[in-house]
């Protein structure tokens, strides 16, 4: 009770279940987002990728509270569509939102955390298994979790801890507000937009935001938490068999399945 728990991209989806677990254990809550459609209270509005913006948010935070004890970085978005029809605009974009968010909350946050306290990262189920026609996101998502690892070990002497968490499908509006690039051209024919579509349908068999949200919030609470943990059984099932089976396999498996017609 009492801590001082800072959440970004709080305002929807998991970030915003989350909030609520924390408000309910009568924690300080901060939320950094760059929109409070919802006008949810404590909001600092920061573009996560901005690091003089992150840098102002972190120094409000300490006038007021003096201290970080949790961080969860929840902020990011998603982009699909063939690589090499990206604009580069875009994939800037994402990785400057999804990392460099990441980067920029945590190099803050963590002059104003004790022994003991923790960052918790939001990666994904892409980081473990790539998707084609979601390469930017599996690369963004797949940085995070090896920034948590090294920056785990550097925190380590002093005791901070930093946690990965990689969640598989979860039923928020992250597919809707997908930036989607159905350009094609002969090589790709209707492939792009299939494969999204494939991807899309899949929304009433995701998991619900509160579960996630619960399991993320216990794991945020240890006093050690793990180097990283896979939300969803079926995840956890085929990154075993990751280990196990050759690489081409999984990737010969995922491309007949997401890779569009």
């Amino acid at each position: 009770m009492d801590k001082v728990v800072v959440v970004t991209g709080g305002t929807s989806g998991i970030g915003r279940e989350l909030v609520n677990l924390y408000l309910r254990d009568n924690d300080q809550v901060v939320i950094l987002a760059n929109a409070n459609l919802y006008k949810m209270e404590n909001v600092i509005l920061c573009d996560v990728s901005d690091e003089d913006q992150v840098k102002q948010a972190f120094n409000d935070i300490k006038e007021k509270y003096g201290r970080v004890d949790i961080l969860v970085n929840c902020a990011g978005f998603g982009v699909s569509g063939a690589l090499e029809l990206i604009p580069n605009e875009k994939a800037e974009s994402i990785m400057a939102v999804n990392f460099m968010g990441v980067y920029n909350c945590s190099k803050y946050a963590l002059p104003l955390m004790a022994k003991g306290s923790n960052i918790i990262n939001i990666s994904s189920a892409c980081a473990l298994f790539p998707l084609p026609f979601r390469g930017l996101y599996c690369a963004s998502k797949a940085a995070v979790s090896l920034l948590s690892y090294s920056w785990r070990m550097e925190c380590a002497p002093f005791g901070v801890n930093i946690g990965c968490v990689c969640p598989g499908d979860v039923r928020t509006e992250f597919t809707k507000n997908r930036v989607k690039n159905y350009e094609t051209n002969e090589r790709y024919g209707t492939r792009v937009k299939t494969a999204a579509e494939k991807v899309d349908s899949r929304q009433d068999k995701r998991m619900e935001p509160y579960k996630v949200a619960r399991k993320i919030y216990k794991y945020s609470l240890k006093r050690k938490p793990k180097p990283l943990i896979i939300i969803g059984g079926k995840y956890k099932l085929l990154y075993f068999a990751s280990k196990i089976f050759p690489l081409k396999w999984l990737l010969y498996f995922t491309q007949k399945i997401y890779g569009g017609k």
